[in-house]
C-alpha cells in the first residue's frame, strides 16, 4: 500500500510588524544588462505578498540603477542636478512596474499613496540624495520597525565578497562601525538617519524564494546594523 506524503509548508512568524524594504534597481535586471526582467519582478511581487498575508505592513523604496546612474553620467559630464532628476524617473518606471506585479497577484498597491503597501519613488525629491538616504528618511517618516535591504549578497562583508574568497561576513554590526570603517553597504547618510532614529538596517541577499520571509522572520543569512552589538 503507497503511503501518501504531505509536505510540511514553512510556517512563517515574522519578528517585525512594519518593515521598509529597499530594492536595487540592479536587482530587478536579472540576467539582463539593463532594463527590468518580468521574472524577477514577479518572484519578489510573491514574497512581498507572502510577508503581507502574514500581517506586515510594508513600505518600497526601489533604486533606478537598471535603467539610469544620476552619479555615473555626472561623471560623464552631465550636470549632477539634472542627472540626479532623470534618475529620480527611473525610480519611479520601476516603482510602478511593482504596482502592477502585486495588483496582478491581488495585492491593494499605490506609488506614493498610503493604503496596505507603500512604494515610494523619486528617492527623496531631491539631487545628490541616493535611493539609499530615502529608504533610510521614510522609514523613518513612517515610523518603521525596521529596514530591509535587499542585495545581491547574503549580508555585510569586510570586503566585498564578490572579488575578495576571503571577505568575512558580519552577523551584526553597529551604526558606527559601518560609518568608521567605511563598509560599503549604504551611504553614509543613510547609515546615520537610521541611527538617529534607532532603526535597525537587515541586509539580505535578495536571491530565493523565501528570502524576504526568512528575513523578516529572523532566519536565514544575513547582517543586521543596530546601535550595539
Amino acid at each position: 500500500m503507497r503511503k501518501t506524503v504531505h509536505k510540511l509548508e514553512k510556517v512563517m512568524k515574522p519578528i517585525y510588524k512594519r518593515i521598509l524594504l529597499k530594492l536595487s534597481g540592479e536587482g530587478l535586471m536579472g540576467d539582463k544588462n539593463f532594463g527590468m526582467s518580468a521574472e524577477v519582478i514577479q518572484r519578489l511581487a510573491g514574497q512581498i505578498k507572502e510577508v503581507h498575508d502574514n500581517g506586515v505592513q510594508i513600505c518600497l523604496v526601489i533604486g533606478g540603477g537598471n535603467i539610469f546612474r544620476g552619479a555615473k553620467e555626472a561623471v560623464n559630464g552631465m550636470n549632477r542636478t539634472v542627472a540626479d532628476q532623470i534618475g529620480m524617473l527611473a525610480t519611479v518606471m520601476n516603482a510602478l512596474s511593482m504596482q502592477n506585479a502585486l495588483e496582478k497577484i491581488g495585492v491593494s498597491v499605490r506609488v506614493m499613496s498610503g493604503i496596505h503597501i507603500i512604494i515610494f519613488a523619486g528617492g527623496t525629491g531631491n539631487s545628490y540624495f541616493t535611493t539609499d538616504t530615502g529608504a533610510a528618511l521614510r522609514a523613518s517618516e513612517m515610523q518603521c520597525d525596521a529596514l530591509f535591504k535587499a542585495t545581491q549578497v547574503d549580508g555585510v562583508y569586510d570586503s566585498d565578497p564578490r572579488q575578495n574568497s576571503g571577505a568575512q561576513r558580519y552577523t551584526a554590526v553597529t551604526y558606527d562601525e559601518v560609518i568608521n570603517r567605511q563598509l560599503k553597504v549604504m551611504d553614509t547618510a543613510a547609515v546615520a538617519l537610521a541611527r538617529e532614529n534607532n532603526i535597525p538596517i537587515i541586509v539580505f541577499a535578495q536571491k530565493g524564494d523565501q528570502a524576504l520571509a526568512d528575513a523578516v522572520s529572523g532566519q536565514g543569512n544575513f547582517t543586521i546594523i543596530k546601535q550595539e552589538v
